[in-house]
């Protein structure tokens, strides 16, 4: 062999753990990056040259840079990741749900309703007394108080996750724009076998956030450009992408729609859906059970107390008790409020009679609703949306279990270990030490020769 051969085989050998050393330097660099993904050195012997008698090889040489990942892992990522934005989404928008009833407890909704019918039974022990009267008075404008601030805090929810959901499709329209972009480079990468392990560990950064905000099915092709859609709707490939927006149905319900209204996407996980379950579904459901409960309690007290006498002189009847209920609002007949001698539970007209506040106490224990007394009705809507509650923290806790399980499977595949790092450069660093030791050798060699002739 030649010295020019082997001043040729260690140079080569020279500048390939060079670059080896920079890619795992990059490696210890991003260490703590968690979107990175540890990159590997791949070497392969370079060919001899066969114009000479004996086959000598010519070294070694970086033949390519492997991005270590695992896609089975990381869709699984993705499936469970939607999953439990879902979960966790519904969980909290629950809890805050429940903490308008302030269940248990003496400012809950069950303890006033059971106030405002123990009133009526208190006032039929002295039907006349005022201050009686007043306590009844007193225990329906709570009671009045308590649905409206219940009914106004589950308007005011919906309307802030209204805006929340606005603000994560806004994010979600950023990740598809920028992804758009990654893809292109990555293309433009890739076809001219350039590396694109940066590009790569950038795209499936933005897949993973994705895939918290909604339910994306993701096709990866040849190139390594995702092509995505959300919902059976396309979001994005190389070259094209939608933007989306939040649409307010007729029926008040919330939709997500190219921003064209066009497309209609179907969502079934993910934050995006927490949302718009709790406003499509939640919210409009406990309302519902509200205004049939309140609707119930009015027509029952207004048709015994329409039948009574006042105290006043002369005594009137057919006085209704209350004004009327809607949308949260129950209102207390004014009258009342401002003579509680207005109060009718004669039914005689004699100031002593009492049989209509017996029968107005009575309410509370007769199964007027659904086969069930009013307050079991209520029970039922805090009990439905507790056991509801109760299902995603299950849920949160299950699908966050296996996400983590994942994330560690994905770590201990993609991630850096700085021992094992360090083991590679002190390979590289020999590999390297030697490869200079063959050029200095191969320059006394050349020296030698020289000195000869």
């Amino acid at each position: 062999m030649s010295v020019n051969k082997l001043f040729d085989i260690s140079r080569r050998s020279l500048l390939t753990y060079q670059k080896a050393l920079s890619i795992t330097s990059n490696n210890v660099a991003n260490a703590n990056n968690p979107d990175y993904s540890r990159q590997r050195s791949l070497f392969s012997s370079v060919g001899p040259d066969y114009r000479t008698n004996i086959a000598i090889g010519s070294g070694v040489s970086l033949t390519d840079v492997e991005r270590i990942r695992d896609q089975i892992l990381d869709r699984q990522s993705w499936e469970y990741r939607q999953n439990f934005g879902s979960a966790q989404k519904q969980s909290s928008i629950l809890g805050n749900i429940e903490s308008l009833f302030s269940e248990p407890g003496e400012q809950g909704m069950s303890v006033l309703l059971d106030k405002f019918f123990n009133s009526w039974d208190d006032l039929s022990v002295d039907p006349t007394s005022s201050a009686l009267r007043s306590n009844v008075v007193y225990a329906a404008e709570n009671l009045s108080v308590k649905l409206q601030n219940v009914y106004g805090g589950m308007t005011t929810l919906r309307s802030d996750l209204k805006k929340d959901s606005q603000v994560m499709v806004d994010d979600l329209n950023n990740y598809i724009t920028e992804l758009r972009h990654v893809n292109k480079q990555i293309y433009e990468a890739t076809v001219v076998n350039n590396g694109a392990n940066d590009l790569l560990d950038k795209r499936d950064e933005l897949l993973n956030k994705m895939s918290g905000l909604a339910n994306i099915q993701v096709n990866i092709d040849e190139y390594g450009v995702a092509n995505v859609s959300i919902g059976g709707v396309f979001a994005v490939d190389r070259v094209h992408s939608v933007n989306f927006k939040v649409f307010e149905e007729s029926n008040g319900k919330l939709s997500l729609k190219t921003d064209d209204g066009n497309a209609k996407v179907a969502l079934r996980s993910g934050e995006l859906y927490g949302n718009f379950r709790s406003v499509n579904e939640f919210i409009p459901e406990a309302k519902e059970q509200f205004d049939d409960l309140f609707n119930s309690i009015v027509f029952h007290v207004n048709k015994i107390h329409s039948q009574g006498y006042t105290t006043t002189d002369p005594p009137v009847d057919g006085i209704d008790f209350f004004e009327g209920y809607s949308n949260g609002v129950l209102k207390i007949n004014q009258d009342i409020i401002d003579d509680p001698q207005m109060i009718a539970v004669s039914k005689d007209g004699t100031d002593g009679n009492n049989e209509l506040a017996l029968e107005l106490a009575k309410l509370q224990h007769d199964d007027l609703l659904n086969g069930s007394t009013f307050a079991d009705n209520y029970a039922n809507i805090v009990g439905s949306l507790a056991s509801e509650k109760q299902y995603q923290d299950q849920n949160t806790e299950t699908f966050g279990l296996v996400l983590n399980q994942l994330e560690q499977q994905i770590s201990s595949v993609s991630g850096v270990s700085i021992d094992e790092e360090m083991i590679d450069v002190l390979k590289y660093q020999r590999s390297y030490d030697a490869s200079a030791k063959l050029i200095s050798i191969a320059d006394e060699m050349m020296r030698t020769v020289l000195q000869m002739i």
